[in-house]
C-alpha cells in the first residue's frame, strides 16, 4: 500500500509539473519579467541534487515521419554543443550552463555526445500522446529489436522529438517542450529525458517564435526600425529552427535540474523557475516585451546569435548566469 501511495504521489507530481517551456502571451508580450539586466529579484537556489557533470550520452528518438533536412539541422546543433566554431558559438553559449555545479563542486559537463538514434516511424503509441506516454516511447526505443537504444542509467539522456503530425498533451496550448525523469516501473530505471515537438504546422506562432508571430498577441512584431517584418529562420524552416531554441532550453534545464532537486528558483518544486525559464524570450541585449534583443542578421535577413558546425547558424534563448546574476549569452553587447 505504501509503494502504491508513493507511486500515485509521484504521478500526481509529474502531471502537475513535468518541467516545461511554457508559452504565455502575458510573459512574452505584455509584462515580461525576463531579467535581461542584473537583478536581485531572482532567488535561484541549489537544492543539493545532482547535475549532469559526467559526459552526456544523448540519444534521440525520432517519433513519426521526419524531413531529413530538419533532422540534419537538429543533429548539427547537437554536435555544435561540444565543437569548436567561430565566436559566438553554440559551445560558448553552453559555457554559461556549465557554470552550475553540484555539491561536490563538479560543473555541468562540456562533453555532449550524440550516442544513438531511434526511428519510431510506425507511431508505436499512436498519433496523440499524453505526457506520460513519452516515457513509454523511451521504453519502446530501448527494448525494440534488433536496433534498440542502450538503456544507459549512468550518463544517458533521452531526447524524444515528435513530428509535425503528432499531437501531444498540452502542446501548443500550454507547452512547447518539457523535461523530467523516467519512472522505473515504466522504463526500468530512472534516467533524465526531454521532449520537444515540431511546431511548424501546429503552432508556429507560439513555439517557433520569433520566426513566426502569435496570431492573438494583439501587437505587431517589434523591431529596432519600427518595421513589422517577421525574422527569417537561419536554416530555412521556422519549425525546425524554432525547435532548436526549445531543445537548447530543455537541455540547459535538464542538465542543471535533472531530478527536480538541483537548481531552480521559487519555493514550490512543482512550479519551479529554472535557469532558462528566467530568460524566456531573451536572445540578445535589450530584449523585452516581445523584442528578442540585438541579434545578428545575414544578408538574407535570417536572424541568429550563435555559430555552429558546417557554417550553421542558430538562434537560441539565453540562460541565467549565476555569476553575473542576469540573463546572458555570448552575443551580449556588454
Amino acid at each position: 500500500m505504501q509503494k502504491l501511495y508513493c507511486q500515485v504521489l509521484l504521478l500526481s507530481f509529474f502531471y502537475a509539473s513535468s518541467l516545461a517551456l511554457t508559452w504565455s502571451q502575458d510573459k512574452e508580450f505584455n509584462q515580461a519579467k525576463n531579467y535581461e539586466g542584473s537583478s536581485n529579484l531572482v532567488d535561484l537556489q541549489y537544492h543539493m541534487g545532482p547535475v549532469l557533470s559526467s559526459t552526456i550520452n544523448l540519444y534521440i528518438i525520432w517519433y513519426g515521419h521526419w524531413n531529413p533536412k530538419h533532422q540534419a539541422t537538429i543533429r548539427d546543433f547537437i554536435y555544435s554543443l561540444s565543437a569548436s566554431s567561430p565566436y559566438p558559438s553554440v559551445a560558448d553559449w553552453w559555457r554559461t550552463v556549465r557554470l552550475y555545479t553540484d555539491q561536490t563542486g563538479s560543473n555541468i559537463t562540456s562533453n555532449i555526445v550524440l550516442s544513438g538514434e531511434f526511428y519510431d516511424s510506425r507511431y508505436s503509441h499512436g498519433g496523440y500522446l499524453s505526457r506520460l506516454a513519452i516515457q513509454s516511447i523511451i521504453k519502446t526505443a530501448v527494448t525494440s529489436h534488433p536496433r534498440a537504444l542502450p538503456l544507459n542509467a549512468h550518463n544517458g539522456l533521452y531526447l524524444v522529438l515528435t513530428s509535425s503530425d503528432v499531437q501531444v498533451q498540452d502542446f501548443c496550448r500550454a507547452v512547447c517542450g518539457f523535461h523530467y525523469f523516467t519512472f522505473p516501473n515504466i522504463v526500468g530505471v530512472t534516467v533524465p529525458y526531454a521532449w520537444v515537438g515540431y511546431s511548424g504546422t501546429q503552432c508556429p506562432g507560439m513555439c517557433a517564435y520569433p520566426f513566426a508571430w502569435p496570431k492573438y498577441s494583439g501587437k505587431p512584431p517589434p523591431s529596432t526600425n519600427g518595421g513589422n517584418n517577421i525574422m527569417k529562420a537561419p536554416n530555412g524552416d521556422p519549425g525546425a529552427d524554432g525547435m532548436i531554441s526549445v531543445i537548447a532550453h530543455e537541455l540547459a534545464e535538464v542538465s542543471s535540474n535533472p531530478l527536480v532537486n538541483a537548481w531552480y528558483a521559487g519555493d514550490d518544486p512543482t512550479a519551479p523557475q529554472e535557469i532558462a525559464d528566467l530568460c524566456l524570450g531573451v536572445y540578445g541585449s535589450g530584449a523585452g516585451g516581445g523584442y528578442v534583443g540585438e541579434v545578428s542578421r545575414d544578408p538574407w535577413g535570417n536572424g541568429y546569435n550563435v555559430n555552429g558546425i558546417k557554417r550553421r547558424r542558430f538562434l537560441v534563448q539565453w540562460v541565467w548566469d549565476p555569476v553575473k546574476r542576469r540573463c546572458f549569452g555570448p552575443n551580449a553587447m556588454d
